[in-house]
């Protein structure tokens, strides 16, 4: 008897139209974390204090999540989309044009909270395309993002060497914002850009993974454990990338005689690992469980830490934020992917939570590493990677055997499949021509 073929990801015109707000995010996540410890420097204050920047992005994730599913409700998810974009760049000129700590603050509140409805409700809307597929679109969706960022430190980088300042390329990104607007307005129509309707409304799923007298309870008992589980392990995963961006450069200014350019363009070391995992993490998660690869990303993240925190050349260091970006990249997309594929009819609802808890990591990782880091030095200090790492493989494996004590609710293997996801006939037609393989 035949295995029956793994589903295929379809890149069709509005796949590719909701990549752009990942280019967006990743460009300002990877040419502006870096360049904390810089802008710390020129404001002249300590580094807790620059890590409040963390804690005004974590701000703007607060704000910005009960707006995700009433934004989408009201204006609908294009309308959302374009919004957004547009309020990203606005932030970001009170950011980049500030010569105070509370100026810089409240541009970077601004830019997070368009950042954040941006990002987020682009998951959604590829989740609710794709249904079957939905782990490989998030993951190679995010992957584009830092693939765009890889490029942001190699910019700040070279525009700190230069004499341009890190302004120059933070920029950028309000140029790419103003972009996104035009292209999401000239997508072409489809349910995953219009209003969501109620969850009872929306179509039970392509197959049923509940038989009909077990499907109250399986969205009751273990399938919501699951989902707990998995929002667990995305805190731990954001809380990880972002105290690693924030910080690393300074770590590596610590231990090794790098310049502050060079320092910061190796954060450019994290984000190709990172792209290079979520590249092959999509395809991946459609033949083996998708908890299963979480917990082992976690394992690789701590082998990167260990080459990183023992490094003292710039070298080492540069191998080892490549080697933590292996398992960063697989972490986000598979945390929420799992989350919503365990949230049958609230997928607005379970993102909007994401990233409440993703805001609150945000706030407290980058000022708790940075907090530390003031008393002890930023080498003592990221001892604490390797705990918040622990705590993620945890979740993940307690979501996976939570997932496994549901066979009839989930078919007897991993939820990455969107079950309120719209049946749109790009989750499961062939590739056209056009379609990259």
């Amino acid at each position: 008897m035949s295995t029956p073929a793994a589903p295929r990801l379809v890149r069709d015109r509005l796949t590719l139209g909701l990549y752009a707000p990942f280019v967006v995010w990743g460009w300002l996540l990877y040419s502006f974390n870096p360049s904390v410890p810089l802008l710390g420097d020129e404001l002249g204050v300590s580094a807790a204090q620059a890590g409040l920047h963390g804690t005004a992005m974590a701000a703007g994730g607060l704000v910005a999540a009960p707006l995700i599913p009433r934004a989408a409700r009201v204006l609908g998810r294009r309308t959302t989309l374009v919004v957004a974009a547009l309020v990203v760049a606005v932030g970001l000129s009170g950011l980049l044009l500030g010569r105070e700590l509370p100026v810089t603050l409240l541009g970077m509140l601004v830019t997070a909270v368009g950042g954040n409805l941006l990002i987020a409700t682009a998951q959604v809307a590829l989740a609710a395309h794709h249904g079957p597929t939905s782990s490989a679109a998030l993951a190679e969706a995010n992957g584009v993002g830092s693939g765009i960022g890889l490029l942001g430190p190699l910019a700040v980088g070279a525009c700190v060497a230069i004499g341009w300042g890190w302004r120059a390329g933070v920029v950028v990104t309000a140029v790419l914002g103003v972009a996104t607007a035009l292209l999401v307005a000239r997508l072409p129509r489809s349910p995953a850009l219009d209003r969501p309707g109620p969850a009872a409304a929306e179509p039970a799923e392509p197959v049923p993974l509940a038989a009909p007298d077990d499907a109250a309870a399986a969205r009751r008992g273990p399938r919501s454990h699951a989902g707990t589980f998995f929002l667990a392990a995305l805190v731990a995963a954001t809380s990880l990338e972002f105290a690693t961006t924030f910080w690393a450069t300074d770590l590596v200014l610590e231990r090794t005689s790098a310049g502050a350019g060079i320092a910061t363009a190796t954060t450019a070391g994290l984000a190709a690992g990172m792209t290079a995992m979520r590249f092959v993490i999509g395809p991946l998660s459609l033949r083996v469980a998708p908890a299963t690869l979480l917990a082992a990303s976690f394992v690789i993240s701590v082998g990167g830490w260990a080459v990183l925190w023992t490094a003292t050349s710039t070298a080492v260091a540069l191998t080892g934020l490549v080697v933590a970006g292996f398992g960063y990249g697989a972490q986000y997309p598979l945390s929420v992917a799992l989350l919503l594929a365990a949230s049958p009819g609230r997928r607005d609802r379970a993102q909007s939570h994401a990233t409440l808890a993703g805001a609150l990591a945000v706030g407290v990782a980058p000022f708790a590493l940075g907090a530390v880091a003031d008393q002890v030095g930023s080498h003592q200090a990221f001892v604490l990677v390797p705990v918040v790492a622990a705590v993620g493989l945890v979740m993940a494996v307690l979501g996976g055997r939570a997932v496994r004590r549901t066979p009839t609710a989930l078919g007897g293997s991993e939820p990455w499949h969107d079950p309120t996801s719209d049946p749109s006939p790009t989750a499961t037609t062939p590739a056209s021509p056009t379609t990259s393989p």
